[in-house]
């Protein structure tokens, strides 16, 4: 455990860096659907917000949910950290429930015209890879940020357990959106266990119904246990269109207009509660 305290750097950023090429290069070697944009384009916008987002970040909250964890160990705040659990079970216990958050967090993000305003930028891609795993707007990392600390407060989970959940959540989403092509029969198993991309791709459909589906970044039994599951796209998924209806031209979602894109974008037909 203190080897992982020691080299958290180290380890998220490998982490990042090694899931990243290992999806790059399968997208290119069994890709799921022909990309309809300019990949150096697209890049460029989603790496360009990946930077910015690290920055603010870093200045903002310095010690971030990591931080938090080891002072709510020291400090006794939290859940498990009132509980005599043997450590194993606290990590999986505690991944298992900031992933839950992750996945409530996800929801009222759509839910919410305001919050969805943030979340548009992620939807607005108009292809589906490796890079859209992290395309977020900085203000929503930001209010991300503070759900997350708060959560970490309320549960109590050790400064390892967020660490791993981390660097689990950051790898799944750069797989589950990733162009790759699985064969269905794996793909049947192993989405009962994870996200695939086959999974995942269905929520980036330009269809509202399937837009408000298939929430899950990580595990996959939230969407199951919830009702917002759905297993494929109406129109499959070579032939389905990525993005939403009302940004269909690459021209409208470069990068100084993605930032820009919550406070004078138009919304549609996806929140929730408009619906």
């Amino acid at each position: 455990m203190e080897v992982i305290l020691a080299n958290e750097t180290t380890i998220r950023l490998s982490a990042f860096l090694g899931i990243f090429t290992i999806m790059a290069i399968w997208e290119v070697i069994a890709p799921c659907r022909t990309l309809q944009v300019s990949k150096m384009g697209r890049w460029f916008n989603n790496l360009g917000i990946v930077v910015l987002n690290s920055l603010l970040l870093r200045v903002l909250f310095p010690i971030a949910a990591v931080g938090v964890a080891t002072i709510g160990e020291m400090s006794g705040w939290g859940l498990f950290n009132w509980l005599e659990w043997p450590v194993v079970l606290e990590v999986i216990v505690a991944v298992i429930l900031l992933d839950f958050a992750i996945y409530i967090q996800h929801v009222m993000f759509h839910a919410i015209p305001a919050l969805w305003r943030l979340h548009m930028i992620h939807h607005a891609d108009l292809d589906y890879d490796v890079t859209t795993g992290a395309r977020f707007h900085p203000v929503e990392i930001i209010l991300s940020m503070g759900i997350k600390m708060a959560v970490v407060i309320l549960l109590g989970p050790s400064a390892v357990a967020v660490i791993l959940f981390e660097v689990l959540l950051n790898a799944t989403a750069m797989f589950n959106h990733s162009n790759i092509q699985l064969p269905s029969g794996f793909d049947k198993k192993l989405r009962l266990f994870v996200v695939t991309p086959d999974v995942h791709r269905v929520h980036h459909s330009t269809t509202p119904e399937e837009t408000n589906s298939n929430y899950g970044f990580n595990l996959p039994w939230w969407d199951r246990l919830m009702g917002t599951y759905r297993d494929q796209p109406s129109l499959g998924h070579k032939d389905m269109e990525i993005g939403l209806e009302q940004y269909r031209v690459s021209s409208e979602i470069t990068l100084p207009k993605l930032l820009i894109l919550p406070f004078v974008g138009k919304v549609g037909d996806y929140p929730i509660n408009r619906r």
